[in-house]
């Protein structure tokens, strides 16, 4: 395949592990710079001098937290300021809890909220107003089957999901007469670190969600991000969904007995 992301420069949010970390590291493989954003400063620099050194390209490091638009304006402003981003991957997300709604607490929707949705939108409305003016970018959004269908306790993080989904639909609404574009991937089950934040550290409710089967990993995200980045100018993919094979459905997991 072609590769037509060599020079360019993307920007991830929750790029210092899981899916955000690799779709870093795919896209440095195929020669694009980086903006990584996240929390986690440390792991972030990590990432970037390894990156540097193996792939020989420019990689830069943006401390956030996202739900911090204060924070979120004061750090990306400037860097838009020194470089033309033209990919962005909304990925920094997160799901907390598993009680039916009348028993959540509600310092997890808030949370859950605030990142997932209005953390998208402080960093989008930046970067696509930069687009905008260079008539040219790829905005590939973090979405999930959890935005299509409701689960048991799921509530609040189905409707955040949801959200993701048609925040997407309207930005390629806002984008028409443009050449930017817009896409959200939407996975199944993946094992990343995404259970262990929502069980706070539970290893063992964290391993039952992957038991008897085959789970995504990060990698087969990024590989798909890649796919979907990769196109043509005049190709937008604006929806995917990806399960691992064991998942035909939400509902529908095969597992295999021990």
């Amino acid at each position: 395949m072609e590769n037509r992301l060599k020079g360019k420069t993307a920007l991830i949010t929750g790029a210092g592990s899981g899916i955000g970390e690799a779709c870093a590291r795919t896209l440095a493989a195929a020669g694009c710079h980086l903006l990584l954003a996240g929390r986690r400063a440390e792991k972030l620099e990590h990432l970037a001098r390894e990156l540097e050194e193996k792939e020989a390209v420019a990689v830069a490091v943006l401390p956030m937290d996202v739900t911090d638009r204060e924070t979120v304006e004061r750090t990306l402003a400037p860097a838009l300021e020194r470089h033309a981003v033209d990919i962005l991957i909304n990925n920094a997300g997160l799901a907390l809890g598993l009680e039916p709604l009348d028993r959540g607490q509600v310092e997890h929707w808030e949370r859950m909220i605030d990142t997932n949705v209005k953390g998208l939108l402080y960093v989008t409305r930046l970067v696509m107003a930069q687009m905008r003016e260079r008539d040219t970018g790829h905005i590939l959004n973090l979405g999930s089957i959890a935005g299509e269908t409701a689960y048991p306790g799921g509530n609040v993080y189905c409707a955040t999901k949801a959200a993701v989904h048609m925040l997407s639909d309207a930005m390629n609404v806002d984008a028409m007469g443009t050449r930017i574009r817009v896409g959200t991937l939407a996975p199944g089950a993946v094992d990343t670190e995404f259970s262990d934040v929502r069980f706070e550290g539970d290893r063992a409710k964290r391993d039952a969600v992957y038991d008897g089967y085959t789970p995504l990993g990060a990698r087969d995200i990024a590989d798909l991000a890649y796919y979907v980045l990769n196109t043509p100018e005049h190709v937008n993919i604006q929806h995917v969904r990806i399960m691992p094979t064991a998942q035909r459905n939400p509902y529908l997991l095969y597992r295999e007995e021990s």
